[in-house]
């Protein structure tokens, strides 16, 4: 609800600016703080409103950003005609309000707090600085990044892929108009990609709700990011309408994979307690990426002249985001079924080996003639 009233406040103190400098702090920066807090909230409350009919849940959600791609370029282009673009900045103000309505439908599934906050108030002697630091690495999941490798990975993986996921949302219409597409044809397209995710989104939480793919959707989203590199290269062939409407078509199938498995495969990796934290840093670690990717796009399409170079750039990344993350979890998947197989064949009744037990303190007593034995029980 804060992030509502943020961006909206962003968007009308938006509409009075006068100079770009101004546009970047109110339109930039206030109205994307509140987006972020907006956009965290609902992805939070989503990952601990639902478990197993998470998938389908993910894709629904996802489903809210097709209609808005959908509705974005014509809506925009229409307001722009009628009210200017200080009027239009007044009404999408009037429209990012709607994030508090959002957010007062939200409540809390359990009343009690989680136990990660009680540490830093046990240990007041080690220091404000320290102490800082221990909430820091805690809050922005600095510790699950170095300790948990699937969400190292996948981490990773996400950021290099945004290099590449964003150029075609930036450049198709642009595309299109260079190769003499009418401008209303070629905004028609983004709407084109929009209205198929409304559709393609759910379906893909349905099939990725089957018990096949259960503990694999990473390797779905996978899938999803090879597909959409491969569909960029229609771009470089012969432009024209119908071809452009062809490659949205095929882009949508593989973009609405991405969209609706992107959090999921988060949730799978990722404890629910420790979620909230490693979403704040995977959206921090992405934001570098998609601020850095349109600029450099924009210097090789200056630099060439060629739109190709574009799709070829967006294809590259994509192409080895998704073989970087397959490889990556089939290889930990691997390596973590070996050392299960090991760990059984090596197994010893010993207290000492393994510190993560739970052990409890309730004697089980067996009587045989005259000596009596006194058996713990360790369960894992």
């Amino acid at each position: 609800m804060l992030g509502g009233v943020l961006a909206s406040s962003g968007m009308v103190a938006g509409s009075f600016s006068r100079s770009l400098s101004q546009l970047y702090i109110t339109a930039g920066l206030l109205t994307g703080l509140g987006m972020s807090f907006s956009f965290q909230g609902g992805i939070i409350a989503l990952g601990h409103y639902f478990f197993h009919y998470r998938a389908m849940a993910n894709a629904l959600a996802s489903a809210g950003v097709s209609i808005g791609i959908t509705l974005w370029p014509l809506l925009s282009r229409y307001l722009l005609e009628v009210f200017g673009w200080r009027g239009t900045f007044l009404i999408f103000g009037g429209v990012f309000l709607h994030c508090c309505i959002c957010g007062s439908v939200m409540r809390p599934v359990a009343p009690e707090a989680e136990s990660v906050h009680h540490s830093s108030s046990k240990v007041p002697e080690q220091g404000h600085l320290l102490t800082c630091g221990q909430a820091l690495q805690r809050h922005l999941a600095f510790d699950v990044f170095l300790q948990n490798q699937g969400y190292r990975f996948y981490t990773l993986g996400v950021v290099w892929m945004l290099m590449g996921f964003t150029i075609p949302h930036i450049f198709l219409v642009p595309f299109a108009l260079s190769n003499h597409v009418e401008e209303h044809k070629a905004a028609l397209l983004i709407s084109i990609i929009g209205f198929s995710n409304i559709f393609l989104r759910p379906l893909i939480g349905v099939v990725a709700g089957w018990s096949v793919f259960a503990g694999r959707h990473v390797y779905l989203f996978a899938l999803a990011l090879f597909l959409n590199g491969l569909s960029n290269l229609i771009c470089v062939l012969p432009v024209s309408f119908s071809l452009l409407v062809f490659y949205c078509l095929v882009y949508s199938v593989s973009m609405s994979g991405i969209g609706a498995l992107l959090f999921q495969v988060l949730m799978d990796i990722v404890p629910t307690n420790r979620f909230s934290s490693a979403l704040g840093l995977f959206t921090v670690l992405e934001s570098f990426t998609i601020l850095i990717s349109p600029p450099l796009a924009g210097l090789l399409l200056d630099t060439t002249s060629n739109y190709s170079y574009i799709f070829y750039m967006s294809s590259f990344f994509l192409i080895s985001a998704a073989l970087f993350i397959g490889l990556s979890f089939f290889l930990l998947y691997k390596k973590t079924k070996e050392k299960q197989m090991m760990d059984r064949v090596h197994e010893e009744p010993t207290p000492e080996k393994d510190l993560n037990q739970r052990y409890s303190e309730e004697p089980v007593i067996k009587s045989h003639s005259t000596v009596t034995y006194v058996t713990y029980v360790t369960s894992v």
